[in-house]
């Protein structure tokens, strides 16, 4: 796992990378799908990893067909949400490894999200590393979201870096679209979503978890 030069900053997406969030959402809509009697199933959420909530939204309402109460299954997708993370969410495996590398190399760090930042801010701030990140761009701050580059370019002003000298953490396919067309060397670390050899190609390499991302930032820094 060898990055093509070594970063000056790094840019993390935030569900399903750094948050072990994914799974628990997907829990809660299969169990808000059968309450309302729909028919949908892992395959269905999973085209929605990387969406925004209105592009999501609009794919239900595809999806649901006619009579589907959109407003219905937010609420049950969202009360069945509470349940399933009463206990939180957990971070991925490797986060505060990497994060602790990167305090160490002194590179600025930031998190370009398609979730509110009432939402990433609440998550961060759960696990008190809200304060270990430079910058944080959510749903509705960049011109265009994911999978256009303008969440990432937004990022790299802000810290101040060049994008070429930026490396994008992504888990979606429209998170590395993203970040790979922003000029950045991009590595996605699988979650529910594996990668393709479209996305593989769009990648300096692909990641088992962020235990690896350390490993090649710290090759790269020599």
């Amino acid at each position: 796992m060898i990055l093509p030069r070594a970063p000056a900053a790094v840019i993390f997406d935030m569900d399903g990378l750094l948050l072990d969030s994914e799974a628990v959402y997907m829990a809660a809509f299969l169990r808000a799908s059968a309450d309302e009697g729909h028919g949908f199933t892992d395959a269905h959420y999973r085209d929605t990893v990387g969406l925004t909530w209105p592009v999501t939204e609009a794919m239900l309402k595809r999806e649901g067909g006619d009579g589907f109460d959109l407003d219905a299954f937010m609420a049950a997708w969202h009360r069945h949400y509470a349940v399933v993370a009463t206990d939180g969410v957990p971070l991925k495996p490797g986060v505060l490894a990497l994060l602790d590398t990167l305090d160490g190399l002194a590179l600025p760090r930031g998190i370009a999200t398609s979730s509110r930042r009432a939402t990433a801010e609440g998550h961060l701030s759960a696990h008190g590393i809200a304060d270990r990140f430079h910058t944080l761009v959510a749903f509705g701050e960049a011109a265009a979201s994911k999978p256009a580059p303008d969440p990432y370019l937004l990022a790299a002003e802000r810290l101040g870096v060049a994008p070429s000298a930026c490396l994008a953490l992504e888990d979606s396919h429209n998170g590395v679209r993203s970040a790979a067309a922003a000029g950045m060397m991009t590595v996605m670390v699988p979650d529910l979503l594996e990668a393709t050899a479209e996305i593989a190609a769009l990648c300096s390499f692909v990641a088992r978890d962020l235990f690896q991302v350390r490993d090649a930032v710290l090759r790269a820094h020599g």
